[in-house]
């Protein structure tokens, strides 16, 4: 996109106007700093004192105009120039800047003005146990059939928890009784699943239905709790359970793809015939963020989106799909969406060192320190940046879309004591 810029005052100085992006440098140095602070910490909170680190005396970031550059504008720490010291600028919660991404880590930027230099930062926000562990639903509801043999296990649907690590689900216990057990399975995933293993046989007869209570219970210490009431409905024997023709179905989706589009229509099939041969299709152990962008039709099987994908946002959904017949046996699949992405962003522009008033006769002079970026990925994410032919300025690249603007050579004020630069980013 191309910004042209107003005119500034003359004086008797070269002017150069520019409209720019994001963050720069001029000198990198090799090595990354790195920080470690815990969630939740109050505003003007300490991380370190950043003069010592980068063996500056007291004082010499003042002098050299040090400042923290974040991407997007987002500035997550502020430095105090004269003692050294970086401070949070505000709490940061890690489940709203990461989600379920871990580690956690945050980059930023020192820029050094004067002699320019840029150094890299990270900043690691470590989990604490702020969030308990929630069921989906306060009631999960398990058809058993009274033939099922001690040894059959029954997965029950888990808890999601905001925390990462030892902070999340690591246990589940089920009410004492006489019928079950309760087994924890680590999934591939890194994800803790329930199970109810049967011990003793049912006789429907005897006993229609259980009510036991289940509970999530996370690392912390002491740990937070979650609970939801398990009812065991039992059945009279129904021989068949639904049978996908595939375990897994993978689906590609553009992040464009309409609201009400269809994603993929699943179809199992049950050899029982009558009420037990009728299957219903629902979502099973899906997250939140698969029931706020998907919707299934429990009838025909069909799963269309709810709302807009964003590739930039999540790049892929990973759900598991129950066909339920009417006599309580059910079967699974699971399907993999791709989210595809689509040029959807327009590159971003941020300004950081600007000089609008250059000395005339001095070359190789830096007028702007800039960078560029765009959200999108794969080549729609690639950006190169230009300025109109025939001026007396460069663009430089220096790593990864930071660019700086000098002088080509000696400028001569009473040649020409103004320019205009356009500055054009295209991906």
């Amino acid at each position: 996109m191309e910004s042209p810029l107003p005119k500034a005052p003359q004086k008797r100085q070269v002017t150069a106007i520019i409209i720019l992006i994001l963050l720069i440098l001029w000198e990198v140095g090799s090595t990354t700093i790195k920080y470690s602070v815990l969630e939740e910490r109050e505003s003007g909170s300490f991380v370190t004192n950043l003069a010592k680190d980068l063996g500056l005396g007291l004082g010499e970031l003042a002098v050299r105009g040090a400042r923290i550059l974040s991407k997007g504008n987002q500035q997550y720490l502020q430095l105090e120039q004269k003692s050294g010291n970086l401070l949070l600028k505000e709490k940061l919660d890690r489940e709203e800047l990461c989600g379920d991404t871990d580690p956690c880590v945050l980059h930023f930027q020192v820029l050094l003005k004067s002699p320019v230099q840029f150094i890299q930062g990270e900043l690691q926000l470590q989990d604490v146990n702020d969030h308990a562990p929630e069921f989906l639903e306060n009631e999960i509801l398990l058809k058993i059939s009274e033939s099922s043999h001690p040894g059959t296990a029954f997965p029950l649907k888990i808890a999601q928890d905001l925390d990462v690590g030892s902070n999340t689900v690591q246990n589940y216990t089920i009410s004492t009784n006489s019928h079950f057990h309760l087994f924890t399975r680590n999934h591939s995933d890194g994800r803790r699943y329930p199970e109810l293993v049967l011990d003793k046989a049912l006789d429907r007869e005897e006993q229609s239905e259980l009510r036991l209570t289940l509970t999530a219970l996370d690392g912390g210490s002491p740990p937070r709790t979650g609970t939801s009431q398990v009812l065991i409905l039992i059945l009279d024997i129904n021989d068949n359970a639904p049978e996908f023709a595939q375990l897994l179905y993978e689906v590609q989706m553009p992040e464009n793809s309409p609201i009400g589009s269809l994603v993929i229509t699943v179809t199992a099939r049950d050899l029982d015939a009558g009420t037990h041969g009728e299957l219903s299709y629902s979502f099973f152990q899906s997250s939140n963020q698969v029931i706020q962008a998907f919707e299934i039709n429990s009838v025909t099987g069909e799963i269309r989106l709810k709302k807009m994908l964003d590739f930039e946002e999540i790049q892929s959904y990973r759900m598991e799909i129950e066909a339920s017949d009417g006599g309580g046996l059910s079967g699974k699949c699971s399907i993999a969406v791709e989210v595809m992405d689509v040029n959807d962003n327009t590159p971003e522009l941020t300004m950081s060192v600007f000089t609008s008033d250059i000395p005339e006769n001095t070359p190789d002079t830096v007028v702007a320190i800039f960078g560029i970026s765009d959200p999108d990925s794969g080549e729609n994410g690639k950006t190169k940046c230009s300025i109109q032919d025939h001026l007396p300025f460069l663009l430089k690249l220096t790593v990864e879309n930071f660019y700086t603007l000098v002088t080509e050579g000696a400028l001569d004020r009473e040649s020409q004591a103004e320019y205009n630069i356009t500055i054009t980013v295209t991906d």
